[in-house]
């Protein structure tokens, strides 16, 4: 664990052999353990070359750290940012997911010959031609952005235009997200060329 020792904290840690420290919210020295028992018992104490940190080398009593752990540090960076790359990748997942979703059941509206206004997802749904133009339409104004330099969140939303339309595509076409996701993975151990070739020979 670390804390923060000044003088008086540093002599009593010394005279006692527990483990005591300053808080500095509080005013007042705290020995580790005085509440909960854990206390840890000093062995030996080393300065740094600088003397301005100190070791506190001892055995504690049970757990050193207030959530049960053997240690504070228990959290690794790297692991913590693998975790939120995880993370993130899972709720990318889950958006698109999400939005598949919602597409199949305009769809289903759309194939039960609901009555009322069409939603703008509805329309894409009924009209071939006004769909496939969408589409060119959204990945013409996405390959603008790049040409023209425009601001990253123009592309960010010409991205997502894209993606909708394609998706609504998919949907009429009876692809699921997941099948695409299958072609990519499969794509990822392959470079351009060898995908290129084993779809001539496919063909």
């Amino acid at each position: 664990m670390q804390g923060f020792a000044n003088r008086d904290a540093v002599v009593k840690a010394i005279s006692s052999r527990k483990a005591t420290f300053y808080s500095r919210s509080r005013s007042m020295l705290w020995t580790k353990g005085e509440t909960s028992n854990n206390f840890i018992n000093i062995h030996d104490i080393f300065f740094d070359c600088d003397c301005d940190s100190i070791i506190y080398l001892g055995k504690p009593d049970g757990p050193t750290c207030h959530t049960g752990s053997e240690t504070c540090y228990y959290t690794s960076v790297f692991d913590l940012k693998e975790r939120q790359q995880v993370e993130g990748n899972e709720l990318a997942l889950t958006t698109l997911y999400s939005l598949e979703s919602t597409i199949l059941q305009r769809k289903s509206e759309v194939e039960a010959e609901q009555n009322g206004k069409p939603s703008w997802t509805k329309r894409l749904l009924l009209d071939n031609h006004l769909l496939c133009s969408k589409i060119r339409e959204e990945a013409d104004e996405l390959c603008r952005t790049l040409e023209e330099n425009e601001d990253k969140s123009r592309t960010t939303s010409e991205m997502a235009d894209v993606l909708y339309h394609a998706m609504v595509l998919l949907a009429l076409r009876d692809v699921k997200m997941e099948d695409v996701m299958q072609v990519l993975r499969q794509r990822f151990s392959k470079s351009g060329i060898e995908e290129k070739k084993s779809r001539v020979l496919q063909g």
